[in-house]
């Protein structure tokens, strides 16, 4: 039976099937030629699988943070996630020197924040100035930094330009700053003064304190249950008929940890979209609803963030578990990598709904992807079971299982997300696999804020996770590639590269930063895929196909297979209620 909320309006839909296929892009779409009448107020509810860790974005790097900076604050320029443009937002243009190390960029006039504060150039200097203090640690500084330099932001024509001055030549340009919300200097300046920043906006913060340039303010955070925006009455964006945006006058984001229940509440009309990509494991049900007009269904093809497996490399791990030195052993990751089977991941964890993958950048990334620089390897038990015992693992009592050099039993403890069924389940796989090439797995599965702790402060053996890209360019990633980044997963934050091939992947890649063309930027980063194919310092498996869904009163949304997906363009969503 239709709920009441589908009944009322899916004889209006139209559905209209397309097929892109030079985009890998199937959408399953119900639409009309013009924006209908709507009674007020417009309201969505969107659901996200976690809670925010904080509204400050210069600390926090969850998910849901991540999608809410979106919501509540502004930058300078914005990526377009459906065209990969880079776009004005705060700064209304631009020029640049000839040797591509000097912007100005046009600051929007009249713009105020939510609280009706005028906007100028020194909120934009004082961001700069928060993200790069040393007191608060902000892990957004790693890609702000170029050759170990800051960025230089400087205002000129009595605020009405803000210079942003590269240490050294920068291929993307503008991009990195998508990545950077303006704050309100006159809401936290003090706090920086004081050293307190990075404590500042918790999830307690009363929601009228926090003020931003976004669409949406803060009107609600009930703890474990939603986070309520309003519409924010200054934003400066308008639609291309005179408009004010947003659209929505409020926008609901539930936190609904179980993928069950989630699927539950958007088929019964509870919720209207999902933050997140929908499971493999919903798919069957998904395609039934969206032809039974419950849902709309899109198909955004194969995903630019794989999960993957990583190894604590840092030396303080040796030093700190000397017993447990071994998991530092190349031949561990190369046997992991020979011996996994791809295919019963891409079957037992995606059922069929992926590719398998052998690097980090997946065929989704048609630019930067080389199959010639991170080849297949093909699976391979006895090959892997080989090089353990190069490597001096043994089996002296022939159970098929492993003892490390040195003595002990080769086990390691891997960590996942808890209630996220696709990394449980690839835990469970990979565990099997581990097992048939004489390796022990004890799968750990810890909530998200406590994986999240054990991975920032070191304290794991072994994680399965993933990261979430904000660009396809691997140079806005630097926190990742380079040793000193804060996301550099298997050992983070490196004063000088630690190894040998980490100083390479450092060297090679702020050379690719600099490069003039694009050309030669893609060649010096299919040299850092050689390198990560040949050391594996992490374990790329499978790249799932990306699919989302929405309820079919949704309109406007241009779903990207980038995080946060629908939510990037909130400012354009509408409902339709007729």
């Amino acid at each position: 039976m239709i709920p009441p909320r589908h009944t009322r309006y899916a004889s209006a839909w139209l559905l209209v099937s397309a097929l892109v296929v030079g985009a890998g892009l199937v959408v399953l779409w119900r639409g009309t030629s013009s924006r209908p009448a709507v009674t007020h107020p417009r309201r969505l509810t969107a659901m996200v699988r976690s809670e925010p860790r904080g509204f400050n974005r210069l600390v926090s790097r969850d998910r849901t943070s991540v999608t809410l900076t979106h919501l509540l604050h502004g930058r300078l320029v914005r990526v377009n996630l459906e065209t990969q443009d880079v776009e004005p937002a705060l700064a209304e243009s631009w020029t640049v020197s000839d040797d591509g190390r000097t912007w100005r960029l046009a600051l929007r006039q009249d713009v105020r924040w939510s609280d009706g504060t005028p906007f100028t150039a020194d909120d934009v200097r004082f961001t700069f100035e928060a993200v790069f203090d040393p007191r608060v640690k902000s892990p957004l500084a790693g890609a702000l930094r170029f050759d170990g330099k800051p960025l230089g932001v400087a205002v000129e024509d009595d605020g009405r330009v803000v210079r942003i001055d590269f240490p050294v030549p920068y291929g993307p340009g503008l991009r990195v700053l998508d990545s950077v919300p303006i704050l309100p200097r006159h809401k936290l300046g003090d706090a920086l003064a004081r050293g307190t920043l990075a404590s500042a906006w918790p999830v307690t913060t009363a929601p009228a304190d926090i003020v931003g340039l976004g669409p949406f303010v803060l009107k609600e955070y009930r703890p474990g249950d939603r986070v309520v925006l309003g519409r924010n009455p200054y934003f400066w964006k308008r639609d291309p008929a005179g408009r004010a945006l947003p659209y929505l006058d409020e926008l609901v984001i539930l936190v609904v940890p179980d993928q069950n229940a989630e699927m539950l509440r958007l088929e019964s009309g509870e919720a209207d979209l999902m933050v997140a990509e929908v499971r493999p494991d919903d798919l069957a049900a998904v395609r039934d609803m969206a032809e039974r007009e419950r849902v709309r269904l899109v198909d955004l093809g194969v995903g630019l963030d794989p999960d993957f497996l990583w190894f604590n490399l840092a030396p303080s791990f040796a030093r700190r578990e000397p017993a447990r030195a071994w998991i530092q052993l190349p031949a561990v990751r190369r046997a992991l990598n020979t011996g996994v089977d791809r295919q019963a991941l891409v079957s037992g964890v995606y059922f069929g709904a992926g590719v398998p993958v052998y690097g980090p950048v997946t065929p989704a990334n048609r630019a930067w992807y080389d199959p010639d620089a991170v080849p297949p390897v093909a699976h391979d038990v006895e090959a892997a079971r080989r090089l353990l015992e190069e490597a001096g693992f043994t089996d002296a009592d022939g159970d098929g299982r492993y003892e490390a050099p040195g003595g002990g039993p080769a086990r390691f403890a891997l960590l996942t997300q808890k209630g996220n069924t696709l990394r449980e389940r690839a835990a469970e796989i990979l565990q099997d696999e581990a097992a048939k090439i004489g390796l022990g797995v004890d799968v750990v599965a810890l909530e998200q804020p406590a994986l999240i702790e054990r991975i920032t402060t070191g304290q794991f053996e072994a994680v399965y996770f993933g990261f979430q890209q904000s660009d396809t360019d691997p140079a806005v990633s630097l926190d990742f590639w380079l040793p000193s980044g804060a996301f550099h997963a298997w050992h983070a934050s490196q004063n000088t590269p630690a190894t040998p091939w980490e100083a390479e992947i450092d060297r090679l890649m702020l050379e690719m930063v600099a490069a003039p063309s694009a050309g030669e930027r893609q060649r010096l980063f299919s040299d850092v895929q050689r390198i990560v194919a040949r050391e594996v310092p992490a374990l790329w498996f499978v790249a799932p196909r990306v699919y989302v869904a929405t309820s079919p009163w949704v309109i406007g949304a241009r779903p990207s297979v980038l995080q946060p997906m629908i939510l990037w363009n909130a400012e354009g969503l509408d409902v339709r209620r007729d």
